[in-house]
């Protein structure tokens, strides 16, 4: 499955303008592009300007659930069916044919730039009496009478760097806020995602100061960071992230990134991992298989009825008795597949465990991956041990840069941490260290150190054990 946002199962839609006293009607995501589409285009247009256009309103529509654009201003809906804002939306029309077998076809694919996560802001407008920086709905027709196909129609006007993603699973999306107020003390997902969030802001507004590292851990850093937020934009000034305090956050953030325009700045797949991509199960295979089973590796060593694996990236029947174990042990529904609330689980089992292991370099000895996907501009502890493991192995294998260890990761330890990946033949984003990389990275620093050095003849052909 690729790493996407999921379709939303409903879509609550306010029938006026944002501020008025209008009804609220919630609907399922696919019978509101239908209705979206019968009216903002003519079914008797040619099928690729017609599917062309609903990609665009399913990414639009996407983008404002995404950032929960309404709901972080305070409304309790999705989006608007005032044109002004968002797209036309008659409740209770007729639905076309032809419009509505389309969309049942390709409800769950949406437009985004590559490396993003967020669906494109795809703007459009009929191009007659109104245009835009964007799509043009009667230039599309023109386009695909000229024989483009709907992704040439959506190229020409959202440029090249445009990917279509398809096959995205649609779930259950209601609960924007953490489940519980995110307060000292508090780990996971939503601890590292507040941290990013902080952290970008921070670079608008000085007066906040920057975590380092955004280690989904709430510390000290953290509430320092919380507080001078609220303490900037008029809220309770307590240090605790309750509803209030995060959709305020989303807003600015939203804000500050320009998440809700074309030229958006974007939020990459690795500002919000580890992130949960869609359901794992027995014969799926890829980086983040492999990422799941070092997660799971290391839980064993400390929880005795969860089997150790292999670090293969192949969900196998090991990995599949697992996962049965891990869910087992922790009162979750035993499946063997991960779902989003195993995986979270998952994740704040491990973060738990390396939680306590000080973040310092001692030589020939490694430590587990720190929980923290480290990249250009981290800083901290974390970054510093790398860069020792990095040293220990660029002493053997000249093709990999030295480094100087001073926690900052910069481009001196991007391209060191490339040259690592191109020299054992490692996928994954080129520079980006993730659980997969760290332990590859320890896992050679290890074996050089402790004599396993690759003799004479043998590089390349280094396994990384």
């Amino acid at each position: 499955m690729p790493d996407s946002f999921v379709i939303p199962e409903s879509i609550t839609v306010h029938l006026g303008p944002p501020r008025s006293n209008a009804e609220n009607v919630t609907l399922s995501f696919p019978d509101y592009i239908k209705n979206v589409a019968s009216s903002e285009i003519y079914p008797t247009w040619p099928e690729s300007a017609i599917r062309a256009n609903i990609y665009a309103q399913i990414s639009f529509a996407l983008n404002r659930v995404f950032t929960g654009f309404y709901r972080a201003q305070g409304y309790d809906f999705d989006i608007t069916n005032s044109t002004a804002t968002d797209q036309s939306f008659a409740y209770g029309r007729d639905i076309f044919e032809n419009i509505s077998r389309i969309v049942d076809e390709i409800f769950n694919s949406y437009l985004r730039r590559p490396g993003n996560l967020e669906p494109l802001f795809a703007a459009y407008c009929d191009g007659i009496e109104v245009t835009c920086a964007g799509l043009s709905q009667w230039g599309s027709v023109d386009l695909a009478n000229e024989g483009r196909t709907p992704y040439e129609i959506l190229t020409y006007y959202y440029g090249d760097n445009l990917e279509l993603v398809s096959d995205v699973p649609v779930a259950d999306i209601s609960g924007l806020v953490p489940e519980f107020p995110l307060r000292e003390g508090s780990t996971g997902r939503d601890v590292a995602q507040l941290q990013v969030r902080l952290n970008r802001v921070a670079t608008n507004y000085p007066a906040i100061p920057k975590i380092y590292p955004p280690d989904a851990i709430f510390g000290p850093e953290t509430t320092e960071a919380v507080r001078a937020f609220q303490r900037i934009f008029n809220l309770t000034e307590d240090g605790i992230v309750g509803s209030a305090t995060w959709y305020r956050l989303q807003y600015i953030y939203n804000a500050v990134k320009r998440i809700s325009e074309i030229n958006s700045e974007g939020i990459t797949l690795e500002e919000t991992t580890p992130q949960y991509t869609g359901e794992l199960s027995l014969g799926d295979r890829g980086f983040t298989v492999r990422t799941l089973q070092y997660f799971l590796s290391y839980i064993a060593t400390f929880v005795a009825t969860v089997p150790t694996i292999a670090v293969d990236g192949v969900y196998g029947n090991a990995t599949q008795a697992a996962v049965s174990a891990f869910q087992q042990a922790y009162g979750l529904p035993v499946t063997g597949s991960v779902n989003e609330r195993t995986w979270d689980r998952i994740y704040n089992v491990y973060l738990g465990l390396v939680s306590s292991i000080p973040v310092v370099f001692t030589e020939g000895t490694t430590i587990p991956f720190p929980g923290v996907i480290l990249r250009r501009g981290s800083q901290g502890d974390a970054v510093r041990v790398l860069q020792q493991y990095i040293n220990g192995i660029a002493a053997v294998f000249s093709e990999i840069p030295p480094l100087s260890v001073d926690g900052v990761f910069g481009a001196g330890t991007e391209a060191s941490v490339i040259a690592f990946q191109e020299a054992f033949g490692l996928s994954g984003t080129p520079g980006v260290v993730g659980a997969v990389l760290w332990d590859a990275i320890a896992s050679v620093y290890e074996d050089l150190y402790t004599g396993n050095l690759a003799s004479e003849g043998q590089y390349p052909g280094y396994t990384v054990s």
